[in-house]
């Protein structure tokens, strides 16, 4: 399990470092293909920018703890808190490669197709059945809600952020090179 000392660093760092990594969420688990990093000072995307419950979060949680929010009243979002380092922040779940569970992650989406079933922040959660109700768990302390380290090295890319409108042109969207499980393919410089 990958412990608080790894989100004590900052999210320029932790969200590179968990692409290859293992989401282990109850009976589901997943490798991380996509993260976005959003730092907590000076980045107009990021939810510490407008909102004081983000910043009061911060002050409140360690590192490795589950900031979870409602996106647009659609979608629960999943991000750990990386604090303690040279920058707080979050680290956004962009995506996963399923690995097991992978029945239940169907029956909770609906459709079949392995490739699709987390290929985006709202298709993760909805997958994994990741809501409000994990707002501040400890993903550093419980195997059942935990990351596992990579078991191999992995090449990863990084991208201009998407879905936001704000700072977007900052290269913080991080993908595992040639994975078919991203939410958007890299843009091709």
């Amino acid at each position: 399990m990958i412990g608080d000392d790894f989100f004590r660093s900052d999210p320029l760092t932790c969200a590179p470092g968990l692409i290859g990594t293992t989401l282990v969420w109850g009976r589901c688990t997943g490798v991380i293909v996509e993260t976005e990093a959003y730092l907590a000072k000076n980045d107009e995307a990021a939810h510490t920018f407008t909102r004081p419950s983000a910043r009061a979060f911060i002050e409140r949680n360690r590192a490795g703890a589950a900031y979870v929010y409602f996106n647009y009243g659609v979608h629960w979002m999943l991000n750990v808190l990386v604090k303690g380092g040279r920058a707080d922040g979050f680290v956004l779940i962009r995506a996963l490669e399923p690995v097991s569970g992978i029945s239940l992650m169907r029956k909770r989406r609906g459709l079949h197709d392995v490739v699709k079933l987390c290929s985006g922040p709202g298709k993760l959660t909805q997958a994994l059945n990741i809501t409000g109700h994990h707002h501040e768990i400890d993903l550093c302390s419980d195997a059942r809600h935990c990351f596992l380290p990579r078991s191999e090295d992995v090449e990863v890319v990084a991208d201009e952020r998407i879905g936001i409108t704000r700072s977007a042109h900052l290269p913080w969207r991080f993908t595992l090179k040639g994975s078919k499980f991203v939410s958007r393919p890299v843009k091709q410089r």
